[in-house]
């Protein structure tokens, strides 16, 4: 048997996440089915990760096994035929049977983007925030998520996990002004920022409960201080709230 991995991007409005549902259409689902139909096998793919309902994929990869020989490149273009025009394969690679897309990938990246201002082309993906955020008490309570941490209070209740320890290598705001989504009559007036975090592993829901806890800190709801007591003890419920899912991308991976 010979290991390929896959790597892929897809926009997520349409699909109830990456991995397989019982109750709607996934990323994986489709996958899986283009994959089959070329082989001419059933093919079951693996994923570095999941991203929940909505969740964009900038980079997503995947692996899956076959003992057939593949022309990797030719492959590439019949699957991209097949797949509908919001997932798209980029590469698809012969690799080492020991590697594995999720437990060898050493680290993820995430990127969430906010507007402040109504924005018709930003909307399916970033999230309108139409209140005053204060990004450098935000960046400073990011910097404290920097190391390996429990971060049980980001964790989904309820999500069936072995570890809540995480090693965040990465959290900040930067602003990232786009010509498209401003008017170009009011080029100035409206920002856009973006939330990068890196890390060896997430929990299920971590990335938008840590965004909506740093949003509580920019609108002043939260101190810096209780912002440091939830990250350190606080559970889920003490936490802020979960941001929407369409702001949110799986930008990168490592391995």
């Amino acid at each position: 048997m010979q290991r390929y991995f896959i790597t892929l991007s897809y926009d997520g409005t349409a699909y109830h996440g990456w991995q397989v549902q019982p109750n709607g259409i996934s990323v994986q689902e489709v996958l899986e089915r283009a994959l089959s139909t070329l082989l001419r096998e059933p093919v079951a793919v693996t994923g570095a990760g999941r991203t929940d309902a909505g969740v964009h994929g900038r980079m997503m990869v995947a692996h899956f096994d076959t003992a057939q020989a593949i022309d990797c490149a030719q492959l590439t273009y019949k699957v991209n035929r097949l797949l509908p025009r919001d997932i798209s394969v980029s590469r698809i690679k012969a690799v080492d049977g020991e590697l594995h897309a999720r437990f060898s990938a050493t680290s993820r990246t995430y990127h969430y983007y906010i507007h402040t201002g109504k924005q018709p082309f930003s909307r399916h993906y970033s999230c309108e925030i139409r209140y005053p955020l204060d990004f450098d008490s935000m960046n400073e309570a990011a910097a404290y998520l920097i190391g390996e941490k429990d971060f049980k209070c980001f964790c989904k209740a309820g999500a069936d996990v072995k570890t809540t320890i995480c090693r965040l290598t990465e959290a900040r705001w930067m602003s990232c002004r786009s010509e498209l989504a401003l008017p170009m009559e009011d080029k100035g007036t409206v920002a856009d920022w973006c939330f990068v975090i890196t890390a060896n592993r997430f929990l299920r829901n971590m990335v938008r409960a840590v965004v909506g806890t740093l949003i509580d800190v920019g609108r002043g709801r939260l101190a810096l201080d209780d912002f440091k007591r939830i990250v350190d003890n606080g559970t889920r419920s003490d936490a802020g709230e979960s941001m929407p899912g369409n702001a949110l991308f799986l930008w990168n991976i490592k391995y």
